[in-house]
């Protein structure tokens, strides 16, 4: 049954609001991407600064870097313990394959760890999908809409680790996020982030001090080291996270753009039918003037 042109022009009407829609989350998606990749691209001073920090408490204090990052942990060497887990996902959808390409990650690199695991995710999406694959999340977190909500997010999940580290429920923490990548939208990857082991000591003292002058930190060591690698965990946790919206935004804008195709053909295929409908009835028109004026001339 073929369409009157009333209800074209509705469909043409609501094809047209939803581009509108769809045009202007497209704008939003791409000042967000822009927005969090700075915020990325800004701790690499930062980080670089923190690193050389260590690398100074490392020449002082010997084995003393293991006070923070390893002191809680040692029950790791009579066992596998717990292995605790942060899951960088996402709370809105239309993000395409985002939370669940993340979750397969997650989920098939977990499974190769010997122990318990402990889950918390970021996210009510990426939650879901974590649940449905049979893994415990202990706890979520709700996923920051801007900059300045990422700090709050990043103390919070700190405060977590570290009550369970007091507790002795967890001996080792890995984050799982999805990173920008050239050439693609993004690609999931996974960082250890506790404990800090031989490996992670080793890159330190292998590091180039940037003058010729022997590092020396003032003051007492241990202090100045814990702060040191509190900032380290701070800048490692706040990046996945950055970098997990970062990809968020660029998924959806990828999205939007798929959307915006299909919306524009949607639209050519409904002017068409709307004007080869129009044209008929006006062809209709004419031909029943035409016929009325043969039918009175030819009765005269």
């Amino acid at each position: 049954m073929s369409e009157t042109s009333e209800s074209l022009r509705r469909k043409i009407d609501g094809a047209t609001e939803l581009g509108s829609v769809v045009r202007t989350m497209k704008a939003l998606a791409a000042s967000s991407i822009t927005q969090y990749e700075r915020a990325v691209h800004s701790l690499d001073d930062y980080y670089r600064t923190v690193e050389l920090g260590l690398v100074a408490c490392l020449h002082q204090a010997g084995a003393a870097i293991y006070a923070e990052g390893e002191g809680r942990a040692r029950s790791d060497r009579g066992g596998h313990g717990t292995v605790g887990a942060v899951v960088f996902g996402s709370d809105q959808g239309l993000v395409g394959q985002f939370n669940e390409v993340l979750a397969d990650f997650a989920v098939k690199a977990l499974s190769g760890m010997p122990g318990k695991k402990q889950v918390w995710a970021v996210g009510e999406r990426v939650q879901g999908h974590l649940a449905d694959a049979a893994l415990p999340v202990t706890g979520n977190f709700p996923v920051p809409n801007s900059i300045g909500a990422i700090t709050p997010l990043v103390g919070r999940i700190l405060i977590e680790i570290d009550a369970q580290r007091e507790q002795g429920e967890i001996v080792q923490v890995y984050l799982f996020h999805n990173r920008p990548k050239f050439g693609a939208v993004y690609e999931p990857v996974v960082q250890r982030l506790l404990p800090l082991d031989d490996a992670w000591r080793r890159g330190l003292a292998e590091l180039p001090w940037p003058t010729g002058n022997l590092p020396e930190v003032m003051g007492s060591g241990e202090p100045t080291l814990q702060a040191l690698i509190r900032e380290y965990l701070f800048i490692s946790l706040f990046r996945a996270c950055a970098e997990s919206l970062a990809s968020e935004n660029a998924s959806r804008l990828a999205a939007m753009q798929r959307a915006e195709k299909n919306i524009d053909e949607l639209l050519g295929g409904l002017n068409q039918t709307f004007h080869r409908q129009r044209q008929t009835g006006i062809d209709e028109e004419l031909f029943d003037v035409i016929a009325g004026y043969e039918l009175l001339f030819n009765g005269k």
